[in-house]
């Protein structure tokens, strides 16, 4: 059973947050507590992944940095846990097989609820079995600066659409990307980023040339 996936009389209602998080950072957090209040969740789950299927070639830093990173980001918030079942699974990591194999584990009547941020739901009818999926999990949209309803519609279509839960919260900008840039360059990353994530980078000389 998965670390945080204690069964209990009554069927639990669980968060999934996937990602690289190479490194988290504030904006998946507060996206996982938003969504704990809105849906009622018993807790969220993050997900580190290995190498994405969704970005052929993409470099992402070794498995057991982003895995610890990820582990200090949630370490003082009681109902977030991370799981190493994508990092620890052969092959690329798809979804769907993930939340299949989080249900079983969980028992008779689990909800899983996907979190993802409006800019990954665009690229859903790319995904491996994007409509079962959607049949298994309800999939969460976080807003993204950039990134609206009328976006969706044209990526998606009304059907897709319409099976989405959207997040009210406020814009993020920043993104790992922004943060491994400035620490390359040597600035600050401060209030982007937990301290102790801020410190592990520093100590594990990450994201340097």
């Amino acid at each position: 059973m998965q670390p945080g996936m204690r069964r209990t009389n009554t069927a639990l209602r669980v968060g999934l947050m996937g990602g690289t998080f190479d490194p988290p950072h504030y904006a998946h957090l507060e996206i996982a507590d938003r969504a704990l209040e809105k849906f009622d969740l018993d807790r969220v789950l993050f997900l580190p992944n290995g190498q994405p299927p969704h970005k052929p070639g993409h470099t992402v830093s070794p498995a057991e940095h982003r895995y610890l990173m990820t582990e200090l980001a949630c370490a003082d918030h009681p109902c977030f846990f991370v799981s190493r079942l994508e990092l620890d699974r052969p092959g690329p990591s798809y979804s769907v097989d993930t939340v299949r194999e989080l249900k079983a584990d969980l028992g008779a009547g689990a909800e899983i609820f996907f979190l993802v941020g409006i800019d990954s739901a665009l690229e859903m009818a790319t995904w491996y079995k994007p409509d079962e999926l959607l049949a298994e999990a309800t999939v969460v949209a976080a807003p993204r600066p950039g990134c609206d309803e009328a976006a969706l519609l044209e990526a998606l279509g009304p059907e897709k659409v319409s099976k989405l839960e959207k997040l009210p919260m406020p814009l993020f900008g920043h993104s790992s990307t922004e943060i491994r840039a400035r620490v390359r360059a040597g600035l600050s990353v401060r209030y982007l980023l937990p301290p102790v994530v801020e410190a592990y980078i520093l100590k594990e000389k990450l994201y340097r040339e």
